[in-house]
């Protein structure tokens, strides 16, 4: 088993060194998923509600999560993010999928932003929506990619 890198020796909590790692590009993506009333999903949609373009400030939400996760996340490092992407998809009746795609060049990977960026906007779309459906779940947030560095390429496995 490997051990945790955030501990020292004595189990204080630490920021990793990372400084004699090499820059290298460094992507990550990760999803979630909200669930909602399909009478919900129809609003989104078609913009029909009162806030505004639920999507669109969604996005801007996971983008500006992604840029501040080191300030969110206690042993984070502060990322020179290249890219930040989210895109939003309906995979069944009453399901909103966001998947976040992150890039830096930089000595450490970018998975925690990725995760970041997919929970805040979820939970953007959640505080938009709440007034027409509180019963929405947020579901499934998960890393599904990551690549670079020394730990190298991992996909989730599909099933």
């Amino acid at each position: 088993m490997s051990t945790l890198s955030h501990f020292d020796e004595s189990g204080a909590s630490r920021m990793v060194d990372v400084g004699a790692k090499a820059e290298t590009n460094r992507t990550a993506r990760a999803s979630a998923l909200v669930r909602m009333s399909p009478a919900t999903l129809v609003l989104i949609r078609d913009k029909r509600l009162a806030k505004g373009d639920v999507l669109e400030v969604a996005r801007l939400a996971g983008i500006m999560a992604a840029k501040k996760t080191a300030d969110l996340i206690p042993l984070c490092h502060p990322l020179p993010l290249t890219s930040v992407k989210l895109d939003f998809t309906f995979p069944a009746e009453g399901a909103l999928r966001i998947e976040a795609a992150v890039t830096v060049f930089a000595r450490t990977g970018v998975e925690m932003e990725a995760l970041t960026a997919v929970s805040v906007a979820a939970l953007t779309v959640y505080d938009m929506c709440k007034a027409a459906d509180r019963a929405m779940t947020i579901e499934a947030v998960r890393l599904e990619e990551k690549d670079g560095g020394r730990s190298g390429h991992f996909v989730r496995d599909p099933s």
